[in-house]
């Protein structure tokens, strides 16, 4: 075997093992899970350590301090966006800003290498071509990945918060407090929503106030409908408004913009559609209509 092509296959199965390395893994054990457990001790490091798999206990220091000095020639702002995203994404386990950017240059030098040597052996436009793009992919696919990640967690928070705060208001006009009525759904309710409310019991049970930890959790998810809640209902509390009836209208006002937001898209769709049909369709159906009609006028022609 050449060197190249022995060089080549190591890059190639090397960035495959750096993107499953950062893919990989589940989630850290839902925060829900552990309020309705009740387990919020915290845990020694050598717990932690022992937890983590051989691969990581050998390889994440190495990693991490090759990171931290990558990540210092970095600009802040750069880093503090980045550590954003990972919020809205829900913090996934093992998603850290070191590891990203790790990947990100990790990949990018993979492909570098590989689509390089690709280049000095057969020098073409081409080549070069694919050595630049196959680069910029490794920098930034692990961060459209966890864009992916973020804007689905947004779609699920966004089509759960008007039921959810619907709820909420039920169970507070059923005379349970908020308090007791936000830790009620995310004990009883599922998916990223259920677990931001989760959050909020655990901020609240040591020692953050409700509305601080409200407002916390409407910048971790980032959805503009969620933030409005969170607003309205910290307004009502300073201006003495029943909470009921902040909750009724905030749910009411949230399924007419869903409902307004569906219509939108729905008026869209024709145009979506007018250039499939333009491009694909009808040229399809002007050869079945024309197209015998043009071999009969090629055929008397021909006579």
């Amino acid at each position: 075997m050449s060197p190249t092509v022995f060089i080549g296959s190591a890059a190639v199965v090397g960035s495959l093992w750096v993107l499953w390395w950062a893919v990989s893994g589940e989630q850290t054990d839902s925060i829900r899970l552990r309020v309705r457990a009740g387990i919020m001790q915290a845990e020694d490091r050598r717990a932690i350590l022992l937890r983590q798999s051989a691969r990581e206990r050998a390889t994440r220091p190495v990693i991490d301090r090759l990171v931290a000095r990558i990540q210092r020639l970095m600009p802040r702002g750069r880093v503090a966006a980045m550590a954003a995203k990972i919020q809205h994404a829900g913090s996934p386990k093992g998603w850290t800003v070191e590891r990203i950017f790790g990947v990100k240059i990790v990949l990018m030098l993979f492909f570098g290498v590989f689509f390089g040597l690709r280049l000095v052996a057969a020098p073409s436009a081409g080549n070069m071509a694919l050595l630049i793009g196959a680069s910029a992919f490794g920098f930034f696919a692990p961060e459209g990945i966890l864009d992916a990640r973020a804007n689905k967690r947004k779609a699920m928070i966004r089509a759960d918060v008007a039921d959810t705060i619907d709820q909420i208001g039920v169970m507070v006009r059923a005379g349970l407090a908020i308090d007791a009525a936000i830790a009620r759904t995310a004990r009883d309710g599922n998916g990223p929503l259920a677990e931001e409310f989760a959050r909020v019991v655990q901020d609240v049970r040591v020692g953050i106030g409700r509305s601080v930890a409200l407002a916390n959790m409407a910048n971790r998810a980032d959805v503009p409908e969620l933030g409005a809640f969170v607003a309205a209902l910290a307004q009502a509390e300073k201006l003495g408004v029943p909470i009921s009836q902040t909750l009724e209208i905030q749910a009411g006002e949230l399924r007419l913009k869903r409902r307004q937001v569906a219509e939108e898209q729905a008026m869209k769709l024709p145009v979506k559609i007018l250039f499939p049909m333009v491009v694909f369709i009808l040229p399809v159906i002007f050869i079945v209509l024309l197209g015998p009609a043009a071999i009969r006028i090629m055929e008397q022609f021909s006579k």
